[in-house]
């Protein structure tokens, strides 16, 4: 399902810049319900990003219902709660 308006984090662009500056390629999901936010894709490889803002309190950083869900039923590549773009840059960079 689609939402119409749906908010965006506001490191989400900063993290983003950082991505794409590397070579990643990015598909925005945030405006589907329940899901996550980004979907990356570098060097072969594909990341589920979900973007929370660290200078937003514990409380607003925590998953939403739908998200949880999704997170947990998920079977496919690892779920990443991303918080900064340095962080975003290791996730892709590192091997596993």
């Amino acid at each position: 399902m689609l939402r119409t308006a749906s908010r965006v984090d506001a490191n989400q662009p900063a993290i983003v810049k950082a991505l794409r500056a590397v070579g990643a390629s990015i598909l925005y999901t945030h405006q589907l319900k329940g899901c996550f936010d980004l979907l990356v894709g570098y060097r072969g490889r594909t990341f589920i990003f979900e973007i929370k803002d660290p200078a937003q309190p514990p409380s607003a950083r925590q998953l939403t219902p739908g998200e949880a869900k999704f997170r947990e039923e998920w079977r496919g590549t690892p779920y990443h709660i991303v918080l900064t773009p340095d962080q975003a840059i290791r996730i892709i960079t590192t091997l596993p």
